[in-house]
């Protein structure tokens, strides 16, 4: 005999579903918690190492072979460029760090990582021996090594960006931001 009555096994049902809602609830807020500070701390570090002469000249091999960014170094210099890049990922770090205060800042912050690490991910096919086909399988030299993990830097900025989205979307923020907007003539 089942000494369980369907209405027993039906609540039982629904409070394993309350339950894992809440287990994916809380590790949805963790992993968007550690990917934003944990991208604002790599960005802080990385940015104020730019300021020393040694990461100026670990990272000239690769901006000096990006058609995007080897300009540069004929106007700025190698620390210059590097001061540059330096006070872009600072200025990154501290829009994303804001989401608390301003998500519509830490979207802003987080589309300029997104920016960051696409251009760092497009050294390992602009910089020589970054990565090499071998046996038909792509090996990473040195340089292929130590920018592989901006794949995942770059996952998470976009992952940032669109959660601190959903936040100004939910706030209505963005409909303030435009209907304060001037609207040109030609456009009304």
């Amino acid at each position: 005999m089942d000494i369980l009555s369907a209405d027993s096994k039906d609540l039982d049902h629904a409070m394993e579903g309350v339950a894992s809602a809440r287990i994916q609830s809380l590790l949805e807020m963790i992993g968007i918690l550690v990917s934003r500070y944990g991208l604002v701390v790599v960005l802080l570090l990385i940015g104020v190492l730019k300021f020393t002469p040694g990461e100026a000249a670990a990272i000239q091999p690769l901006v000096e072979h990006s058609p995007l960014m080897s300009r540069m170094y004929s106007l700025l210099g190698i620390q210059g460029v590097a001061n540059l890049i330096g006070v872009i990922e600072i200025a990154t770090a501290a829009l994303m760090a804001l989401r608390p205060i301003s998500p519509k800042a830490s979207f802003v912050g987080s589309l300029a990582a997104v920016v960051t690490f696409l251009l760092t991910v497009s050294f390992l096919f602009s910089t020589p021996d970054a990565a090499q086909l071998k046996y038909g399988f792509p090996f990473l030299g040195d340089a292929g090594q130590f920018l592989i993990k901006d794949l995942v830097l770059l996952g998470a900025s976009f992952w940032t960006a669109a959660e601190a989205h959903g936040a100004v979307q939910r706030s209505g923020a963005w409909l303030v931001f435009f209907a304060k907007a001037p609207i040109h003539p030609k456009y009304r």
